[in-house]
């Protein structure tokens, strides 16, 4: 979305962006995410991802946090969805504790129904998102072959 483009959708009195985000919620204490770490940055029909984020309660109270995954495919032959949540874990950490989080993608949770209605993976760049809410995300890459 470019506010600035006449080309781009937008309302005319209002934001486009949603009022909350999905996974908003306010807590009593904060959440701070390291870099995303991939354990390799290619897989093929036989292999899985690994990927991992550590979480840190930065705040003076203890709280739980959703720590949500997403992925985009880059380039698909029909369109796809510019976030799509794939995985989520609830955590609990006390003020100033971490936790390594651990998600695991394989070829099947980047499947979808192409234009012939078969269910099947594409090769190519995917990015996968993790954070608190849908907007708050660190980004990494990954190539599928």
């Amino acid at each position: 979305f470019d506010a600035n483009n006449k080309y781009t959708s937008k309302y005319l009195d209002s934001p486009n962006e949603p009022l909350y985000v999905f996974g908003y919620g306010l807590s009593y204490t904060t959440f701070e995410y390291s870099e995303i770490s991939l354990d390799k940055k290619e897989i093929t029909e036989n292999d899985s991802l690994k990927v991992s984020v550590t979480v840190k309660n930065t705040g003076k109270f203890s709280g739980e946090e959703v720590v949500q995954l997403y992925i985009h495919d880059v380039a698909a032959t029909v369109t796809r969805p510019v976030k799509e949540l794939k995985g989520f874990s609830k955590i609990a950490l006390q003020p100033n504790e971490s936790k390594e989080v651990v998600f695991y993608l394989h070829p099947k949770d980047l499947s979808f129904y192409n234009q012939d209605m078969r269910f099947g993976w594409e090769k190519g760049k995917f990015e996968v998102f993790v954070g608190g809410n849908s907007r708050d995300l660190k980004t990494a890459e990954f190539e599928l072959k």
